[in-house]
């Protein structure tokens, strides 16, 4: 176990080097984060509007 937990720390290190040392891998980080992060906001949008649409179906029922 302590071996693993040696290699996973060691892994995450090396790779953190490596990325911080490429402009590629960098560039790669962002672009994978501002993908997953539009992702986010249209899953978030759509849950808004569809949160919105029943209150303005029961505001305009009350109108009438």
């Amino acid at each position: 176990m302590e071996k693993f937990t040696i290699g996973l720390i060691m892994g995450a290190v090396g790779g953190a080097l490596v990325v911080t040392n490429s402009y590629r891998m960098r560039a790669l980080v962002k672009k994978s984060q501002d993908d997953i992060m539009a992702k986010i906001d249209a899953i978030v949008d759509e849950k808004l509007e569809a949160a919105q649409e029943p209150e303005e179906s029961s505001t305009a029922k009350k109108k009438a």
